[in-house]
């Protein structure tokens, strides 16, 4: 095994225990307090776990003799993995989206905001720490799998960050006495991180995608060429189609 692959593996498995951490104490102190943002958190982390064993099951493919023997197949599957990564986390921005809409609709939902303080500062520097550690050794990867990781992580500390500062508003307001419009605090933190943080996994599916189609152009262009067209026709066919297809 090469280092690159030793050190992609190694991160990768980081990651997956970093993501289960984050997700059972997120969703576990979520679901106790009543907190639709801390259980949005830590369901965040839960599909961030899910996606790093896909990930972890991607990479172990990747290393097999038969993958190491064709590389454009190797893209496929990393450009693959990315786009299911972003379509799962745009699914769960939406899921999240419409139950905090149900409950500002409800009335809102009164929280324990200073259990939910020490939850927000534990999380953001555990997510960054994280986040600093993946980026830190992603160059020694070389590997697409590791980036769209530490995509997920940098969602993860932003996330967290907001969450943190919106309790900090919600304990400002209840020590004001705006006690009932504390109560949206909650809810309305879940619809704005999931409005605006549903962009980062739509562009990854773009561009997840877009490389799936260019490997699909160039497949058919290699298929069509071994039909007696010369191999640098061919080639130089592929190169332009594919910066066509980046344009």
């Amino acid at each position: 095994m090469s280092s690159a692959n030793r050190i992609e593996r190694n991160l990768l498995s980081f990651s997956t225990l970093s993501a289960l951490l984050f997700a059972l104490m997120g969703i576990g102190l979520g679901l106790w307090m009543g907190s639709l943002v801390i259980i949005f958190d830590g369901a965040y982390s839960f599909v961030s776990l899910a996606l790093s064993l896909v990930s972890l099951t991607a990479a172990w493919y990747l290393r097999t003799p038969r993958a190491q023997q064709q590389p454009r197949q190797r893209r496929q599957v990393q450009a693959g993995v990315v786009a299911f990564k972003g379509f799962a986390i745009t699914l769960m921005c939406t899921v999240s989206l419409v139950s905090a809409i149900q409950a500002i609709l409800n009335g809102g939902r009164e929280i324990n905001t200073g259990l939910a303080l020490v939850f927000g500062v534990v999380n953001v520097l555990g997510c960054l720490a994280t986040y600093w550690v993946l980026v830190h050794y992603r160059q020694r990867a070389r590997s697409s799998l590791i980036i769209a990781e530490s995509k997920q992580w940098l969602m993860d500390t932003v996330i967290s960050a907001a969450v943190m500062l919106g309790f900090i508003i919600a304990s400002v307001m209840t020590y004001l006495g705006w006690h009932d419009y504390a109560v949206y605090a909650d809810p309305v933190m879940v619809v704005v991180a999931s409005v605006y943080f549903v962009l980062v996994p739509l562009k990854m599916m773009r561009d997840a995608i877009r490389r799936l189609r260019i490997h699909y152009v160039l497949q058919r262009r290699d298929q069509q060429g071994s039909g007696g067209l010369p191999h640098a026709d061919t080639d130089t066919t592929d190169h332009s189609s594919l910066s066509r297809e980046r344009c």
